[in-house]
């Protein structure tokens, strides 16, 4: 593993993760309670042996900078490190990052010196990989490229680009999103191809890109130099599998784009499970986040069931079912809460502060008393009144206003919002 540096890409604007993505980075998004999504590839890159990593950001960076600079430090012993490559203007480029691949061209100078090969990760997938195991397969394969791939269902596939590979593992041909029955015919995988690489299909009739990458490194500066391609998945991945060698690495354990508020909710009920698909819960694959040495919870009088309840809350008389409560949560006597995400808070209020809220009117930090929520995300650092019920009692699917939005039929409130006392949404 020293021969193969890290390019985490901090992603774009994140649009379909507004309003979580408004005032942060789509990396620094909270999931599961008290981790951020940068945590994943970061605490993968770590457990493979790889202590070589540049983030590439853009938007909204400040709170990801702060997470990484306060999560991430190496000794001057290990030889590793960690580099963010903010976006900006120099001499050569004036312009901002127009894609994936654009993201990395502009940034070439400073790879120059880096590894052999390396390996482009997203800052939004929730996953555990070995990379070791993926760039062995690379060097055997002696592969220029080689695309971490996922069997999946053919009604699946029009929300990845797929890939048609040999019996060997080589690629041969790649189609973003496909909606074509006739081009969906074309790309099924041939069982031969299942058994190889001793997959069980269970149904799966394609293989899909992940978007995770490992390149050569000459052939990264070949394919991104002399061109204007701005993404690897759209543009820069079909046009290499014409003069480049470019394998296919099979991966069929848990993996999921958290990239749109749908994906996100329900990925954390997912985690709620007794028995997850995707566990956090492994003393030998710890994922690594910021350490806020937080206090036990304390629980009084609670009625709470298949939740994830995280350090350092205080919950009073409350009833939570099927929900994530984030670090910090303050949640008040005669609440209810179901199937809901409340993210976190940052601080804990003091008595001063809450007789200040007291004589200007405005709620506590946290949810007050006698609320009701339902298929919600309350991001960081709200205040929810008392006899508050979020509940879309209009059944929307889509919103947007001052205090809330609804998407897919999810009711978010933004960080930081004031929701007054009996507010019904």
């Amino acid at each position: 593993m020293n021969n193969l540096t890290a390019i985490i890409l901090g992603g774009g604007q994140g649009k379909r993760l507004d309003p979580l993505t408004r005032m942060r980075a789509k990396p620094a998004v909270p999931i599961a309670g008290k981790f951020r999504l940068i945590d994943i590839p970061m605490s993968n890159c770590l457990h493979s042996g790889i202590r070589k990593m540049f983030i590439v950001t853009q938007f909204n960076t400040e709170s990801l900078h702060r997470h990484i600079y306060n999560t991430y430090r190496f000794d001057a012993f290990s030889k590793g490190f960690v580099r963010i490559l903010a976006a900006q203007q120099t001499t050569k480029s004036q312009d901002w990052y127009q894609g994936t691949a654009d993201a990395v061209r502009k940034n070439l100078d400073f790879l120059k010196n880096t590894d052999d090969h390396i390996i482009i990760l997203s800052g939004d997938h929730l996953y555990r990989m070995d990379y070791r195991k993926y760039f062995q397969y690379h060097l055997d394969m002696d592969a220029d490229i080689t695309i971490s791939v996922k069997p999946i269902l053919a009604k699946d596939a029009s929300e990845f680009g797929i890939v048609k590979a040999e019996e060997n593992g080589y690629i041969t041909d790649f189609y973003e999103k496909p909606e074509s029955d006739d081009i969906l015919e074309q790309y099924k995988i041939s069982p031969d191809l299942f058994d190889n690489f001793e997959l069980a299909p269970e149904g799966k009739t394609h293989i899909a890109s992940m978007g995770i990458y490992i390149f050569k490194k000459e052939a990264l500066f070949d394919l991104l130099s002399g061109n204007k391609m701005k993404d690897f998945g759209k543009e820069i991945i079909p046009a290499s599998i014409k003069n480049k060698k470019v394998a296919a690495f099979f991966f069929d354990g848990y993996w999921e784009d958290i990239g749109t508020i749908r994906s996100f909710f329900e990925a954390h009920f997912e985690l709620t499970k007794p028995i997850p698909k995707f566990n956090f819960y492994d003393e030998n694959y710890p994922f690594y986040t910021n350490p806020r040495h937080l206090p036990a919870s304390k629980i009084f009088n609670c009625h709470i069931n298949e939740s994830l309840v995280s350090e350092g809350c205080i919950l009073l008389g409350s009833i939570i079912e099927h929900s994530v409560i984030g670090i910090r949560s303050y949640i008040d006597e005669g609440t209810l809460i179901q199937r809901s995400i409340i993210m976190a808070n940052t601080y804990y209020e003091t008595i001063e502060e809450r007789d200040d809220n007291k004589k200007g009117g405005k709620p506590n930090l946290g949810i007050g008393t006698n609320c009701i929520i339902k298929n919600a995300i309350i991001d960081m650092d709200c205040y929810i009144g008392n006899n508050v019920q979020l509940i879309n009692k209009d059944n929307k699917k889509e919103a947007k206003e001052e205090m809330y939005s609804i998407r897919d039929g999810i009711i978010i409130i933004p960080k930081g919002t004031v929701i007054p006392d009996n507010t019904l949404i």
